[in-house]
């Protein structure tokens, strides 16, 4: 049955996604909005879009969460793996299950060892800088020195 829904799920998020969907659903309002003189706009009339448009809607909120879910999952799975196999931290691992308190103290943590890196590659930057500069300038007084 999981399977089955699954499938179900991620062939109709497909479909509903595509430009054809899109315009079929353009076709269906402009039909009905040309029938408007025809039933005298009665409330009828009104009820049918609003009832298939909420009928549709309260589906699709269901089929989208759970592709959702399922797409999240699989992201946090390659992810961790990925983290898992490398020279990364492994308390990142299942990082989305911390309340936001946590995230929010681990999130710092990141931002702080960031600016120790950008602050040493602007130190190494600025050496690699100072060395080129240093060996024009070394260059510049061999050339004079020959003269």
């Amino acid at each position: 049955m999981d399977k089955f829904f699954a499938s179900f799920a991620n062939a109709t998020a497909h479909a509903a996604g595509s430009p054809l969907a899109f315009l079929i659903c353009i076709a269906l309002v402009i039909a009905w909005a040309v029938s408007g003189p025809f039933f005298h706009f009665s409330e009828n009339w009104q009820l049918t879009i609003n009832t298939g448009t909420t009928i549709i809607t309260f589906l699709m909120v269901f089929l989208i969460q759970n592709t959702q879910n399922r797409d999240g999952a699989a992201l946090q799975t390659k992810l961790d793996e990925l983290i898992r196999s490398s020279s990364a931290g492994d308390e990142f691992i299942g990082i989305e299950k911390l309340t936001d308190k946590e995230l929010a103290e681990l999130h710092e943590k990141c931002e702080r060892a960031a600016k120790v890196s950008h602050a040493a590659l602007d130190k190494t930057r600025n050496e690699r800088v100072r060395r080129a500069h240093k060996g024009v300038v070394n260059e510049a007084t061999r050339a004079e020195s020959k003269t």
